[in-house]
């Protein structure tokens, strides 16, 4: 770490032990979390997709502040002053874990140490399913969400935290686990459903970055991204030929950009196939690390991923491609 950067992340947690103090001094912690019973759990998220999580299972009983907006990139993100004071204020922080929120995670350690109830989702999964990154041993791939079923054990695992921090309404948030549960069931069997209409030949997803694996994994999908699990690896030149070799010795016809990450690489990569005498399709925008806006279906994690599964399948279907 530079020391400029170490610098940035000290002025933050100067900021949040000034914060901090000053909740102290106006309520313990203990005093502030007294029975929920009279008012609602103040929860910060960081991502959208764990902001949806929390209020699917919490409902009237949470009242959800996410800090990540849509077509906000996590790996990038660099937390403001005013997301730690927000932090320092909620009654419990849930984030996704996996370093996927790169540049927070001290911020995350000094809030636990501080006494802020702090979750990272991703510990509500099973290790042996996390999927190992290709380029650091030891380190894993963050992008959970991609499977559905993965997606359900996070959904349990808020649905524990909410009834040990509120025991008092757990018949509440066990009630509404088991609804959204039964909606992740329903979707995993759509997503199944629309894969299944792709010849296995068909089954390539190319995205700006190495998001996806999850997904592959999951629904039988040869998955390859231009940029590597982190957006902070950027790609080179060899990188662009070498996956614009792949897509025109394969004849894939269509690729696919990302609501948070720029489509220079892809455009890119477009062009390098092009020179190679092929023609390959943007095939549409994915939701990967961010949901779309809200009051819109892809604002939901539901929505999101039949959005998802809808213009893959429906740009790889696409017989026309020369």
């Amino acid at each position: 770490m530079t020391p400029i950067k170490r610098a940035g992340i000290g002025m933050l947690l100067a900021v949040l032990l000034t914060v901090v103090a000053g909740c102290g001094q106006k309520a313990s912690r203990k005093e502030r979390a007294e029975d929920f019973s009279n008012r609602t759990i103040r929860v910060v998220a960081t991502t959208s997709m764990i902001a949806d999580l929390v209020k699917n299972i919490g409902g009237e009983r949470v009242a959800v502040e996410g800090l990540m907006g849509p077509g906000v990139d996590p790996h990038l993100y660099k937390a403001s002053a005013g997301d730690v004071s927000r932090m320092a204020e909620a009654d419990l922080l849930f984030y996704n874990g996996l370093h996927l929120e790169g540049k927070m995670g001290e911020i995350f350690e000094q809030m636990a140490r501080r006494g802020i109830p702090t979750f990272a989702v991703a510990d509500g999964i099973p290790r042996s399913k996390y999927r190992e990154s290709a380029l650091f041993t030891g380190n894993y791939d963050p992008h959970l969400w991609f499977d559905v079923k993965l997606w359900a054990d996070a959904a349990r695992y808020v649905a524990d935290v909410l009834v040990t921090q509120d025991a008092s309404h757990a018949g509440s948030y066990r009630d509404r686990a088991e609804r959204y549960l039964a909606a992740l069931d329903t979707l995993d069997a759509y997503v199944r459903a629309q894969a299944a209409r792709l010849p296995r030949e068909r089954r390539v997803l190319i995205t700006s970055h190495d998001a996806f694996g999850y997904f592959g994994r999951a629904y039988d999908f040869e998955v390859k991204g231009l940029q590597g699990i982190s957006t902070a690896t950027e790609a080179g030149a060899a990188d662009v030929q070498a996956l614009a070799e792949f897509v025109a010795t394969r004849r894939i016809p269509a690729m696919f950009i990302e609501s948070s990450v720029s489509p220079r690489g892809i455009e890119a990569v477009r062009e390098a196939v092009r020179a190679r005498g092929f023609e390959v399709k943007i095939g549409g925008t994915l939701f990967g690390d961010a949901l779309g806006d809200p009051d819109t279906p892809e604002g939901t994690y539901l929505g999101m991923v039949r959005h998802n599964i809808d213009t893959i399948v429906d740009a790889l279907l696409d017989h026309d491609a020369s």
